[in-house]
């Protein structure tokens, strides 16, 4: 078979990386790929969101499968637009995509289905949000309504902070995504990642995963695309997997089967495990990143098979053997990120880094020119690495950052803290 992967990032090498054990594969594409992803796929310059070039490269290489990773060629249509060509792919359809793509619609069908979620409210006007804001408590969670490259959600302490922080979103802070706003109760608890691949109908649950969003130790500092993640979380325990199966992907899945828009794809469910149980946050349409690196890394599986029973309707007869052991990765990102930072930084180690035992490191944001590797992205590599324990695979992954000569680049010091700290 002839497969094509859509992507860039991290979530995209993994994939690959993955899909390239398949024996079901007899060419293996990415567009428009990485550095890292070369040695493993053959890249090819296009964009994800140029869909008539996507179609036309299907068509002339006779692509059999495609695997869609980030969000916004989903929002797009992409796969509409394949199936319309007899193309079976990953991902959602348009129609379903929009539970990632708009947040309100989130929340309106947790709010028409029962799905425990925050309260929320949602604006298309300033003055309409802050009237609002006058009868809630701090702090309090503000949201572009749209796809903001994971950067669209604000936490504000006051007041204040959450007035300014609704001028500054309607006034162009995350561009159209924040024409419209969601604005929800601060949850408190534990939050956790739980992936489930659906037909449409059937649900075949993923491992559980854990991520660091905040750019600093200790989840300090404003929200990135993702420093870090581990799997399994000690938080999902046996019996908060069936209470989020039961009352929040099941009802999901049947929701959008009973609107007319059947979920296909991997759901990813980001969830807060409150004192009443778990909530959800908010669903994605892809895998994340970088929760597909430690999926990945534990997947013992063939992959393929799997996504293929996404767009089949046979997910029933696909089981997946994981890994009992741990996998942690931590991501290397440009000095300055999530603010600006520079470009084309020259990145050496990475073959010593690939060589140390259990240690993998997949590229987000490179290039290779000439026999060298140069930084272009914010998030740029994910070290990655197993071990019998969450701490052992700490210890692997950070030994791989060592190795690793970039000294424009920086990383979290504490990826996994959570779940070593219970262990302790």
């Amino acid at each position: 078979m002839n497969i094509l992967v859509i992507g860039s990032g991290g979530r995209e090498h993994a994939l690959c990386w993955s899909l390239k054990k398949s024996p079901l594969i007899d060419t293996l594409y990415c567009a428009p790929g990485n550095g890292g992803i070369e040695d493993v796929a053959t890249c090819v310059p296009i964009k994800v969101d140029d869909i008539p070039a996507i179609l036309e490269f299907c068509q002339s290489e006779k692509i059999d499968f495609v695997v869609v990773g980030p969000e916004v060629p989903l929002v797009l249509g992409l796969v509409d637009a394949l199936e319309n060509l007899g193309i079976k792919s990953f991902g959602p359809r348009a129609g379903a995509a929009v539970l990632e793509g708009s947040k309100g619609f989130m929340k309106d069908l947790c709010r028409d289905y029962n799905i425990p979620t925050a309260t929320y409210g949602r604006f298309r006007t300033a003055d309409e949000a802050k009237a609002y804001l006058m009868g809630q408590q701090m702090p309090i969670v503000i949201k572009a309504d749209g796809l903001a490259a994971g950067k669209g959600v604000i936490i504000a302490e006051t007041l204040d902070q959450a007035k300014a922080t609704v001028d500054d979103i309607f006034t162009g802070l995350f561009g159209d995504a924040g024409a419209e706003i969601v604005i929800e109760e601060f949850m408190t608890g534990e939050e956790a990642s739980f992936f489930v691949l659906s037909d449409g109908e059937n649900i075949l649950p993923l491992a559980t995963a854990q991520d660091h969003k905040a750019v600093g130790d200790g989840d300090t500092g404003p929200n990135t695309g993702g420093m870090g993640a581990y799997s399994p979380a000690p938080v999902m325990t046996t019996e908060m997997i069936a209470l989020t199966m039961d009352r929040i992907i099941a009802p999901t899945v049947a929701a959008m089967k009973d609107r007319g828009v059947p979920f296909t794809g991997v759901l990813y469910a980001g969830l807060m495990i409150t004192a009443e149980g778990p909530k959800l946050i908010e669903y994605n349409v892809r895998f994340g990143d970088p929760e597909c690196q430690v999926l990945c890394a534990l997947l013992k599986s063939d992959l393929l098979p799997a996504l293929m029973a996404t767009a089949t309707g046979t997910l029933p007869d696909i089981s997946l053997d994981w890994s009992p052991d741990s996998a942690l990765t931590v991501v290397m990102a440009a000095d300055g990120y999530p603010g600006p930072y520079e470009k084309n930084t020259v990145i050496g180690g990475l073959d010593q880094a690939n060589e140390l035992e259990d240690v993998i490191v997949f590229h987000a944001g490179t290039i290779r020119k000439d026999n060298r590797v140069f930084a272009t992205g914010g998030r740029v590599l994910g070290i990655t690495a197993t071990g019998k324990t969450v701490k052992q695979a700490q210890e692997k992954a950070y030994s791989g950052v060592k190795a690793i000569e970039w000294p424009q680049g920086f990383c979290r010091s504490d990826i996994g803290w959570r779940a070593i700290d219970r262990i302790v």
